[in-house]
């Protein structure tokens, strides 16, 4: 298996003497910079290197005031003696004013650590984490005492702080995988902003209640009560409270110049802020104003509860207006599809960052991130906070001194190899780990009509070779820009057509013409289904896909046999346009068409063209049998029971011979959404399959033989008119 990175450093991304200029003069704001789209999460008013994660550009501080541990790595500082027996600011505002100026600088280093983060030598290369990875880092007691600095982890605040800082995001929407120590890391952040901000409400959401007082209980309580007095405020209540914390006096106001001054500690007006966790429920936290809205355990959430209702509801109190005044810290591996699992999915996918309104937001609002386990596997850590992907060849030792004889890669395959006898375990394990978005969302094999196991088998191994081209993107177009003339297919990463075979050049563009009909050249080598649609464009614009497969047969031909070599699922702008798509797939490749005829414009597109040879009949039925309308167009219905059985038992009958482990290896259908449209059909309903749909007409095209009808024999007893005698006995007598 592959390593993943996780970001690229974008070179020239800005350039550099706007960059130089802007930090001369410290110019850079904090926030999202629409001129060269970036989000910038300096708040020095320099910026340094520019990331992409995920898609997001985020411009980091410029490099400075890089600090140099002893082990050449992140360390620990341990809280001074002298001050750890300081419990509140009142018990400071006691000392001697000589002791207190001892400690002012080292009280200043960390309110600007907090603030602005800091950059530190990680095995001599200067590595820079926001200040709310320092605030874990060096003040958040966890279950294992002081957090391990984690390289993902870095990377995962980079995002968040830029989250914070892009004024079109509403946070973020973290897929993980388990025991990631995210719910750490959302309470420390809880606990963080809560502590500097003033009349602000901090909220906790989980799978269910009990799990959302426990993260209240078991983690944010604490890691508010061992921060160090000159950030704690003091707090109503009890020290460990069970519902709500509450603040009230301000730490952000004992900075150096604050505590410098004679201004009596009682004077100071109080935060007036509280965090605390509500039940779980499609209303909770409905009509409050939040500042940080934590979603722990989010794709775990089973009916009747709602993720998607949720959020809808609790998104709008992370607003005034149109102005995002708060954001969601939200994260969680997913159940499987029909256990709260289906919802999160497409709040993750609808949190695509590369899909944006006008108004500049994702569907949801939040960004989504992803993190393989590779990243993040207890034990595979080294001590400087990287993964150990592959078997090392020498020693190397994690954060406790223990040694890492082998790569996480392939641990997590050893693991994958056990589990191969049992589906849902297998599932379950890539839920809990993934290494693509595609494990995190893998769903049970009960709910599937064809067998998941091999379908699954052929996704794992098409992951294996997704930095190959075995699939081409491209589009077809008329050589020189004359329709019905020559056919040329061309490479591009923006095209609608997915290609993993092209024929030899003698066959290409094969066509023979009758009268004035036009017929494929190569209907003997293979032939496509087709799924399409009429309107060019829905009311509320999410009209189903049209659809398109290339499927091959044996035959003498230089052409690999039962293939798949063409996906396409795409909806142009116009109808048209996939029509005429479809009509330059089946003149390049000379190969027949089988589509549904209950959306009837396509065929009649071919029709008009001089195509109708192209279209295939029914093969169910013998011509003088067909309607009118369809010996006129071709097509089959998709209404008869006798046909849906049909076309999913010939997808059926081919996910078990040529899915994924075969006697010859594994195989060689390489179209993930295909596979993946296979895994989630439901033959009761059937719209939603676009892929599924033109699959499997392509199946029954390039098997049309099984489906032909075959003449019945009748006998009839004739009278000949000759009479037949009995002869036993002295004379003959006629039996009648």
């Amino acid at each position: 298996m592959y390593e993943q990175t996780l970001y690229s450093v974008l070179k020239d991304h800005i350039k550099p003497k706007i960059v130089n200029r802007l930090n001369k003069y410290k110019k850079w704001e904090y926030g999202y910079n629409k001129e060269h789209d970036v989000v910038v999460i300096s708040k020095t008013g320099q910026i340094g290197e520019i990331y992409n994660i995920q898609g997001l550009n985020i411009a980091l501080p410029k490099k400075e005031n890089v600090v140099s541990f002893e082990s050449n790595k992140w360390q620990y500082t341990q809280y001074p003696k002298e001050l750890k027996k300081i419990q509140s600011v009142f018990d400071w505002d006691d000392y001697p004013t000589n002791f207190k100026e001892e400690w002012y600088d080292y009280i200043d280093t960390e309110f600007k650590r907090r603030d602005e983060g800091m950059w530190f030598n990680n095995k001599d290369v200067p590595t820079y984490i926001t200040g709310t990875n320092y605030m874990y880092l060096q003040w958040s007691k966890i279950d294992v005492g002081q957090p391990d600095f984690r390289e993902s982890n870095r990377l995962f605040y980079l995002f968040w702080e830029a989250c914070k800082a892009d004024v079109r995001s509403y946070g973020m929407c973290y897929l993980k995988n388990r025991r990631s120590g995210f719910s750490f890391m959302a309470s420390g952040e809880t606990v963080n902003q809560a502590t500097i901000s003033t009349d602000s409400r901090f909220g906790i959401l989980s799978k269910s209640g009990p799990d959302a007082k426990k993260m209240f209980t078991d983690k944010v309580v604490p890691i508010s009560i061992n921060y160090p007095f000159f950030f704690k405020p003091i707090q109503d209540g009890m020290d460990r409270p069970k519902t709500e914390l509450a603040y009230r006096v301000p730490a952000s106001k004992f900075t150096r110049k604050k505590l410098d001054t004679n201004e009596k500690l009682q004077e100071i007006s109080g935060l007036d802020t509280t965090i605390d966790w509500k039940n779980t429920g499609d209303n909770s936290y409905d009509g409050e104003k939040l500042k940080l809205l934590v979603h722990d355990e989010s794709g775990k959430w089973e009916r009747p509860t709602n993720i998607l209702n949720n959020w809808r509801v609790t998104k709008t109190c992370l607003r005034l207006g149109s102005r995002i005044i708060g954001k969601c810290m939200m994260g969680s591996t997913s159940n499987a599809l029909d256990k709260g699992g289906e919802n999160f999915k497409k709040l993750y996918y609808d949190s695509n960052i590369n899909e944006r309104n006008a108004n500049g937001q994702t569907r949801s609002g939040l960004y989504s991130l992803f993190i393989p386990m590779e990243w993040n596997y207890e034990g595979y850590i080294d001590s400087y906070g990287f993964p150990v992907f592959n078997t090392p060849g020498k020693e190397i030792k994690g954060p406790q001194g223990d040694p890492i004889d082998q790569g996480v890669i392939e641990y997590w395959q050893n693991e994958v190899d056990g589990l191969k006898n049992d589906q849902d375990g297998l599932n379950e394990y890539y839920r809990q780990f993934p290494r693509t978005e595609q494990h995190a969302f893998r769903d049970e094999t009960k709910q599937s009509l064809f067998n998941l196991t091999k379908i699954y088998e052929q996704i794992d191994y098409n992951e294996d070779l997704r930095n190959t081209s075995v699939v081409t993107k491209g589009s077809f177009q008329w050589e020189n820009g004359v329709k019905d003339s020559k056919v040329l297919f061309i490479p591009n990463k923006d095209g609608r057509f997915n290609i993993t075979w092209v024929p030899p050049t003698n066959l290409q563009n094969r066509v023979i013409i009758k009268g004035n009909t036009k017929y494929p050249g190569n209907d003997h080598c293979g032939a496509f289904g087709c799924d399409s649609y009429d309107i060019s464009g829905t009311v509320d614009g999410r009209g189903s896909n049209g659809a398109l497969h290339g499927l091959t047969k044996f035959s003498m031909e230089d052409v690999p046999p039962n293939h798949f070599f063409l996906e396409y699922i795409a909806r142009p702008q116009t109808a048209e346009m996939f029509f005429e798509d479809v009509l330059m797939a089946c003149i390049f490749y000379g190969m027949p068409l089988l589509c549904e005829n209950n959306k009837p414009r396509l065929l009649y597109y071919f029709r008009r063209r001089g195509y109708r040879g192209y279209s295939m009949n029914r093969p169910d039925k013998v011509w003088n049998k067909l309607s009118v309308t369809e010996k006129e167009i071709g097509g089959i219905p998709n209404s008869s029971e006798d046909i849906k059985q049909a076309h999913a038992s010939a997808i059926e009958t081919y996910v078990d011979t040529n899915i994924g482990k075969t006697e010859g290896g594994y195989g060689d259908m390489y179209f993930q959404r295909t596979l993946e449209d296979w895994a989630k059909f439901n033959i009761n309903n059937r719209t939603k399959h676009d892929a599924s749909i033109s699959s499997g007409l392509a199946l029954m095209a390039c098997n049309k033989n099984r489906y032909t009808p075959t003449a019945k024999k009748e006998y009839k007893s004739i009278n000949l008119g000759i009479k037949k005698y009995d002869n036993t006995g002295a004379s003959s007598k006629m039996i009648k």
